[in-house]
């Protein structure tokens, strides 16, 4: 060929490539900013042209997979291999699209084999990293991504990776209870990328899940950087005072956040505002309001998954538990993953006493979030309900007519199902007066079952009989009971039955051989603001042809419930039909009035529990004039270890109804608990 052609051609040939280059600076803009789909139409027009440009075929079928078909792309990037066999741009292209197809483990495969090839190939290195990522294999993919950056110094797309395989890897650590190594990884994000929004949302979740509220709301106050973000700030710092128990300051925050979403246009944000501050409301037991609140968001937003859980949320906390169950339901409808349906359905069922179905709900819980711990802690919870339990519980009391009395008791509960549990106890008692040198032993053995026949119905038979022997006596009488406990209303609790037992408060009773035949109702009523009334009423025909009305209500309040503070006012009538004062406290008419405060412990975290009661009042007997009373009680117990519990306890009073012949009386004791086995003894 002529030279002079040959350059012709030569500068005809680059001409036609520089404005072959320049015509594509548009489409690789498009994939540059994202736009596919107009990138795909760009170089499938490049292509018609020129159809066996490579760099135009790369980006075609880049663009093609970016956009909807990974598939067509990864065939694309197939047919270019054959042509260029061991072209690293073409292989690094194809590697890529194995990612896009959620072919991890073929990808992992082949770029393991270019990174060994090509060790110092950024591309290979990054493209690697995240292979491994989304295989969660954690470890070499951090790896892998920091070589990437030794190769490339703060390059964005590598900084990126990282961040997000460390806050995987920190997933990661947090189900498996490595908080200080989860920790560490959020850290590291954030001197990478100071106030990242999603590492310190991340970090401020782990700080909750240890229930550490105090950093949790320092970590939310970093993200208060602007309208959206306080909003966001706000609910958690929100969230972190209920988990801290400072629910007036969980309502203080949600407040403030509802304040700033009325000037956000940001509609997820608004909800979610909403959505704590309805929450914030139960949480302060103001539940009419709540109701009311719900009820509005209902109407603009319609039966979301949202709305279903606050509707859910305050059942639980008013005792509505079918309601919860059926909003919970709802919910799963919508989405059958969804973790506040799944573990709150099974909270549900619990409180309404459906066990199997709770374990169920928990265990499907666990199906979709692994190792969570929440669901965890409740199946032992659950399970821990249904352990067999021996318990022991040693007493002494005296009173001032000089009876003294020790007895033991040895008790066992055996659950045989969800349903049915069998009761069975052996009690010893041993009494004597120091006055008259009477004394007395009983020996009482009872067999026990309480069978659930719906949530809100339960039967319990109990059966057994009572040995008495003393120098002026010995027999044998039978004792029993069969009761039903029912839930006619929500919080409302009620108790029917018959008992028959045996008078052996002290020696010259059981001598007697007094047996009562008692027919009785209880029932307990407590509102959703902390008003509670309790109803006891017993007749009583005894086997000495005397008989008794025995009538006690109770109206109280409860003032707190972190610590259980409650205070009311009881009121007691006692009426006898035969009077025996000299045998025993056999009143015409007795009447007692009594003012009481108790406060207990509510801290389901701690091993030590303990109970105080005080009261003070009048007691009436007959026409006589009114005398005094008082009523102190008290108990603590310690939980040793998961399966043993032991405590003390103490009663003094001088009520009249207290004893049998109405002195001073005086009790104390030691009780200890244990479970037998770590797990029930049936599989449910």
């Amino acid at each position: 060929m002529n030279f002079k052609v040959l350059i012709y051609t030569l500068v005809l040939f680059l001409m036609s490539f520089h404005l072959n280059a320049q015509d594509m600076q548009a489409g690789f803009k498009n994939l540059e900013n994202g736009e596919f789909a107009d990138a795909e139409k760009f170089f499938f027009e490049i292509l018609k042209e020129f159809p066996s440009n490579k760099t135009a075929r790369l980006c075609y079928a880049r663009a093609v997979g970016l956009h909807d078909d990974p598939i067509k792309a990864k065939k694309l990037f197939s047919e270019l291999q054959e042509e260029y066999k061991n072209d690293l741009e073409v292989q690094l292209n194809y590697a890529e699209s194995l990612l896009w197809n959620k072919e991890y483990g073929q990808a992992k495969e082949y770029y393991k084999e270019l990174v060994t090839q090509y060790p110092d190939n950024f591309g290979a290195l990054l493209g690697y990293a995240n292979t491994l990522s989304n295989l969660k294999e954690y470890e070499g993919a951090l790896d892998a991504v920091n070589k990437s950056l030794q190769v490339s110094p703060e390059n964005p797309n590598a900084m990126t990776s990282r961040k997000y395989i460390r806050l995987g890897y920190a997933s990661m650590n947090l189900q498996q209870r490595n908080y200080t190594k989860a920790l560490e990884f959020f850290d590291a994000n954030l001197n990478d990328f100071p106030s990242d929004k999603e590492s310190l949302l991340n970090k401020a979740n782990l700080y909750l899940i240890i229930k550490d509220d105090k950093k949790a709301k320092s970590v939310y106050e970093e993200l208060a950087l602007n309208l959206n973000d306080s909003i966001l700030a706000f609910n958690g710092i929100s969230l972190a005072a209920h988990i801290g128990e400072d629910e007036k300051e969980a309502l203080h925050f949600a407040v403030q956040a509802l304040n700033i979403a009325e000037k956000s246009t940001d509609s997820l944000r608004v909800l979610e505002a909403k959505e704590r501050y309805a929450q914030a409301l139960i949480w302060n037991a103001k539940y009419q309001s709540a109701s009311n609140y719900i009820v509005q968001l209902k109407k603009t937003y319609g039966e979301t998954v949202k709305i279903l859980a606050l509707e859910a949320t305050l059942g639980m906390y008013t005792g509505a538990f079918k309601n919860s169950i059926k909003s919970y339901e709802s919910i799963l409808a919508k989405d059958s993953t969804s973790f506040d349906g799944n573990l709150g359905i099974a909270n549900a069922y619990f409180a309404n006493s459906e066990a199997k179905k709770a374990k169920a709900a928990a265990l499907k819980t666990l199906r979709f979030f692994e190792n969570q711990q929440d669901a965890e802690q409740f199946l032992i919870k659950l399970e821990k309900g249904f352990r067999p339990v021996l318990e022991e519980n040693v007493s002494y009391s005296f009173d001032n007519g000089n009876n003294e009395a020790i007895a033991f008791r040895t008790g066992l509960k055996l659950p045989l199902s969800t349903k049915l549990e069998v009761l069975a106890g052996y009690t010893y008692r041993e009494t004597m007066n120091t006055n008259s040198d009477l004394e007395a032993t009983s020996n009482q053995i009872n067999l026990a079952v309480n069978y659930l026949i719906a949530p809100d119905f339960k039967v319990k038979v109990n059966g057994g009989f009572v040995k008495a022997n003393s120098v002026q006596t010995d027999y044998t009488n039978v004792v029993g009971e069969i009761a039903t406990n029912l839930k006619p209303f929500v919080r409302n609790d009620l108790e029917l039955g018959y008992r028959r037992d045996l008078q052996d408060f002290n020696a010259e009773l059981l001598n007697r051989q007094i047996a009562g035949n008692h027919i009785f109702l209880n029932n307990n009523y407590s509102t959703t603001y902390g008003l509670g009334w309790y109803l006891q009423f017993v007749h009583t025909n005894q086997s000495d042809e005397n008989a008794r009305n025995l009538l006690f209500t109770s109206l109280y309040f409860t003032f707190l419930k972190k610590l259980i503070l409650k205070g009311g006012i009881n009121y007691q009538y006692i009426g006898f039909k035969k009077q025996f004062p000299t045998f025993y406290f056999s009143p015409k008419k007795f009447h007692a009035t009594e003012l009481f405060l108790s406060f207990a412990s509510n801290n389901a975290n701690s091993p030590f529990s303990y109970e105080l009661t005080a009261a003070a009042g009048y007691q009436f007997i007959e026409n006589n004039e009114k005398q005094s009373t008082y009523r102190l009680q008290g108990r603590t117990g310690y939980q040793i270890s998961d399966r043993f519990v032991a405590g003390v306890y103490g009663n003094h009073s001088n009520i009249a109804s207290v004893t049998a012949a109405g002195f001073t009386y005086t009790e104390f004791g030691i009780n200890v608990k244990w479970d037998i086995l770590n797990k029930p003894v049936f599989k449910f």
